[in-house]
């Protein structure tokens, strides 16, 4: 049977721009800022894309929260495979305050009316680095949950998934339908060619508000402040062990 999936994929700032801090230290600069998928979800996108080739999945739907530049990420998106995307629509001020939480109640609904097999998620945004996404959403729709995954595998019972965890890889079984999290050794995404690209202008993209959903946009958590991390302080040498033992001593590092 040929399976359902719904990507989440989310629009963050650039790798490579250098963050700056808000004046009010409420959160970082976005206006102006470069942005583009997040990486961990293009890996998510691409893995979605590759069991669709092996004929395991009929239909790739992507949705994205945010504002009006969500749309290119959802473009993207499609010109790398996917078949349709939804754009849950999130006014530019009320960006600060939509949380992990609300993506999380947003894809459980999605997952819920799409009837998908499948919800397939980065392990984190590089931006918040929240890492909360795909396991609150697995808790809200109480679907088994495969996080960190770095390979994934169809079995007759549902899916084998390999998982990096800190003592090295983990095998976990699961059955359907599930929710996924890609790591960064799951692939390696493929490149949008220039016809995709063009085709992907014409595929259907739903427009959506949390409201129609019924997701409650209260935040959960409060920003006190964002703060840039301290100055690093220059290294220094030292002549020999003695050198650096008493070093040590004098900042405070060793009693010995």
């Amino acid at each position: 049977m040929a399976l359902k999936v719904l990507v989440g994929c989310k629009r963050v700032i650039d790798y490579a721009v250098k963050i700056r801090i808000k004046p009010d230290k409420l959160g970082v600069v976005t206006e102006g800022v470069k942005h583009s998928m997040n990486p961990f979800d293009e890996i998510a996108v691409e893995e979605a894309m590759r069991m669709k080739e092996a004929k395991l999945v009929n239909e790739i739907i992507v949705v994205s929260c945010g504002p009006a530049q969500a749309m290119e990420t959802i473009r993207t998106a499609l010109a790398m495979g996917a078949d349709r995307g939804i754009h849950v629509e999130i006014p530019v001020d009320q960006m600060d305050t939509f949380q992990p939480l609300h993506v999380s109640k947003v894809l459980a609904k999605l997952a819920e009316k799409e009837k998908v097999d499948i919800v397939m998620l980065g392990k984190l945004a590089i931006d918040d680095d929240s890492n909360q996404t795909a396991q609150m959403t697995a808790s809200l729709l109480d679907w088994p949950q495969g996080v960190f995954a770095s390979k994934i595998d169809k079995t007759d019972a549902g899916l084998e998934i390999i998982r990096e965890v800190d003592g090295g890889l983990e095998t976990i079984r699961t059955t359907l339908p599930a929710v996924l999290s890609a790591d960064l050794r799951l692939n390696e995404p493929r490149y949008a060619t220039l016809p995709n690209i063009m085709k992907a202008k014409k595929k259907k993209v739903v427009k959506m508000t949390p409201a129609d959903l019924g997701v409650d946009m209260a935040p959960r958590i409060q920003v006190v402040s964002v703060e840039d991390p301290p100055v690093r302080e220059a290294g220094q040498t030292v002549a020999d062990v003695d050198d650096l033992v008493a070093k040590l001593k004098d900042k405070g590092f060793s009693s010995a």
